[in-house]
């Protein structure tokens, strides 16, 4: 079993940045994939970012450019850098670990 925790999340003025963080613990061994979701009120839940092996990144075309993914293996955190932070970045906000999944961090872009 692995366990996620999220946090890092909040409230932000268009334009403005966060940083969210994904810490693992438990049976995290083996696992190469990690990534970032959202859900905003009313839509499906998209991908937004992805790393793996800790050196192999992708992302949504709707971030490219403002968010960055990266993982730290001593602290076995995934983190994602959003910078530029529009209105329509607001969204409940999920890391994976391979299979397993945080249980979401609210993130509000509004002035």
């Amino acid at each position: 079993q692995v366990q996620l925790v999220e946090s890092g999340g909040g409230l932000v003025q268009p334009g403005g940045s966060l940083r969210l963080s994904c810490a693992a613990s438990g049976s995290i061994s083996g696992i190469i994939a990690m990534g970032w979701y959202r859900q905003a009120p009313g839509k499906q839940r998209e991908f937004v970012a992805g790393i793996i092996s800790g050196a192999y990144t992708n992302y949504a075309d709707s971030v490219k450019g403002r968010f960055t993914i990266s993982r730290d293996n001593a602290k076995n955190t995934v983190y994602l850098q959003m910078n530029s932070l529009k209105p329509e970045d607001t969204a409940v906000y999920y890391c994976t670990w391979g299979q397993y999944w945080g249980q979401g961090t609210q993130v509000t872009v509004s002035s």
